[in-house]
Parts: C-alpha cells; structure tokens; sequence
C-alpha cells in the first residue's frame, strides 16, 4: 500500500494510530452525565454478555469440553474494569480474534499472550506501517470470520424442525445488520425473551395413566397416538411440564377445574417438571386445592423435586392448605396410601368433543 501510493487513489487507510502508554485514572464523571452513561452502560454490557456467550459456544473447547460462560463472563468483567480504569474499550470474547487464533491452531490461554506481545511490538516499533493497512483489509477479516461463525446447515436444520425459532434467528439476523448494534442487539433480546414467555404461557395440564402391570405412571400417550393405560376408579393424575408462575398460573387454574368436572375422589399432581413456583402461582396453586376439595375430591402433590418449589410452597402457605400426609414421592405411593381400594380399568375412549379437548392440550405440551 505504501509503495504503490494508493491512498492517494482513493483507497480508505486506518491511518495514524495512537501508541501512547496507559496508564491507570479513575474516570471523571458529571453527576448530570450519570443517567446517559447508565443506559449507554447496559446496552454494552447486553452486547458483550451477548457476544461472549455466543463466541464461547461457536468455538468448541479442548478435548471437547463444554463451554463455562459463567467463567468467560468473569475474565471478561474483569477486564472491563481494568480497561476503565486505563481508559480503554470495554473488552468481550472476539468472535475475530478467536476465530484467527482457532484457524492458525492456538489451544490455549498462551496464543493470547503471545498475541498481545506481538501487538505491544507493533505498536511499540511499527505503528507506522499500520498507517497504510486498507480498510478492505480489516473487512475481509472480518468477511473471514463472518463465514467461520454463519452455519447454514444448522439454520436449514432449524427451518425444518421449528419454524417459530428459525423466525427469531431471521429476526435477530436482521436487526443486528440493518440496525445500529446497540439497537439491534437490544430488539433480538427482547424477542428472545418474549418467545421465552409465549412459550411457558402455552404450557398446559396434561392427565397422566399407569402403565399396566406397573406403578409407573406416565403420559396418556404421546403426540398422534391414542390414549393408553389404565386409571384407577377415582382417581385422577395429573401433571404441569413447567415452572408454575404467573404466566401460567391461570391456564392451570382452567384446565384443573375443567379435568374435576369427572367428580374424581382423589387428584394427583405430578411435580417433577414443576421446578419454581412463584406468588401468584402459590395463590392459584391454594386456590386450586380448595376447588378440588369443595369438589369433593382431596388433592395430593407427588415428586415435587425441586428444592426451590418445596420451598415456595413453605414460604406462601400451600403446604399449609395441602395439609399433612398429602406430599409424596410417587404417584404410586399417594394412590396407595390414598386410594388403596381403587379398582383399576383401561382408559376407555373418549367423545369426540373431549377427545379434540384432550389431543388439543397434548399437543400443546408436546410442542412446548
């Protein structure tokens, strides 16, 4: 570039770069600047938390270990207090240059140093040369990496298997290229969380059966296939595939009160899946028991296995409302102890309108 005098061509250079030492300050800040600088603060630190996670899971570890973002995360905020305390750029795991480092074969943490020497050299001895480095060559780099981190055949995967994700990737896509990266970054979080919520509000009561000749009790039957089991006289068994909270909390409300009208003597609720219980959630979750009970019906928790739920119920009073002797660690062992009469019979087949009701709410789980 320099000899062949193409700035003078038109060709865009970085230009001069700065190699003056830094050196510890701690930063001057207006009390009238904080509220701008708060919110510029947060959406770096979205951009690098998302940036980081997504470098540390593109790039596989050593012998195939599973990436530890938790520990990238901490380098990271630690070397983002040390770059303020210089006055540097914040710092994040590269996707560039991890990607370099991984093609010319680093494996470990001395690549880096070894890096950061070979720039402190530079800097020190050839800033001048990096004067005259085209732009064009910064963007094929950048070109280089883009096409080691794009994987086409996982988004044609993801298109295939479930088009709702594959429309948040367009979407996050989209936004990162055509808005601003603050923004951008910002709206594909939104989205993300936002698909979180659509999809633990859609989380539905589904009816569990014991599997012949067993005490294992399990999902009428997956998705496309008939019911099948057996059920006890009485008894009903259902479960919750989520963590129960106010998103969801009154769905489960409906669908209980709906699966009582059969006038069962005894409900079950399976809670292994049921991993949080929130306030609102613990209040539908009281008001629930006394429906079955005005009913006619007791109500009984089995495998709730969350230590954070059992807790919850503790905290707002459900186990209060439950009652002793009403939690279990089996379905099998709140029948027996329960029900202990309860005459077994197959699942017989239901009517038209409670067969579409039930595949309806199946299908929905399964989904989820």
């Amino acid at each position: 570039m320099r000899y062949f005098h193409l700035e003078e061509r038109g060709v865009a250079v970085l230009g001069k770069v700065s190699t003056e030492f830094p050196h510890p300050r701690f930063p001057e800040i207006a009390p009238a600047d904080i509220p701008q600088i708060a919110g510029l603060a947060i959406i770096i630190a979205m951009v690098i938390m998302v940036q980081t996670a997504a470098t540390s899971r593109s790039f596989p570890n050593e012998e195939g270990r599973a990436p530890d973002v938790d520990r990238d995360y901490l380098g990271v905020g630690a070397g983002c207090v040390m770059a303020g305390l210089v006055g540097a750029f914040a710092v994040d795991a590269s996707p560039p240059r991890t990607a370099i480092v991984t093609a010319t074969g680093g494996r470990s943490q001395l690549s880096s140093i070894v890096a950061a020497l070979v720039i402190s050299a530079l800097l020190l001895f050839g800033a001048s040369l990096l004067e005259h480095v085209p732009n064009a060559a910064l963007a094929g780099v950048l070109m280089f990496i883009a096409a080691r981190i794009f994987r086409l055949h996982v988004m044609r995967d993801i298109f295939a298997k479930t088009r709702g994700e594959f429309a948040l990737v367009a979407l996050t896509m989209a936004a990162v290229v055509a808005l601003p990266v603050q923004n951008g970054v910002s709206l594909s979080i939104l989205a993300s969380l936002l698909h979180g919520v659509w999809t633990t509000t859609r989380s539905r009561l589904i009816t569990f059966a014991r599997l012949p000749g067993s005490s294992v009790w399990w999902p009428c039957a997956s998705s496309g296939a008939e019911p099948y089991g057996e059920r006890l006289e009485g008894v009903l068994v259902t479960a919750f595939q989520a963590p129960l909270s106010f998103l969801n909390a009154y769905g489960f409300q409906s669908d209980l009160r709906e699966a009582i009208e059969e006038k069962p003597k005894l409900v079950v609720l399976e809670a292994s899946n049921i991993v949080e219980i929130d306030y609102t959630a613990a209040r539908i979750l009281r008001q629930a028991i006394e429906d079955c009970r005005a009913a006619g019906a007791d109500f009984a928790i089995a495998r709730l296995e969350s230590v954070r739920a059992h807790e919850a119920l503790e905290r707002f009073g459900v186990m209060k409302t439950l009652g002793e002797g009403r939690l279990f660690r089996s379905v099998d062992e709140a029948t027996r102890t329960l029900r202990p009469n309860a005459v077994a019979s197959e699942i017989q087949a239901p009517t038209p309108a409670r067969w579409r009701r039930w595949r309806a709410r199946q299908r929905r789980s399964d989904e989820d």
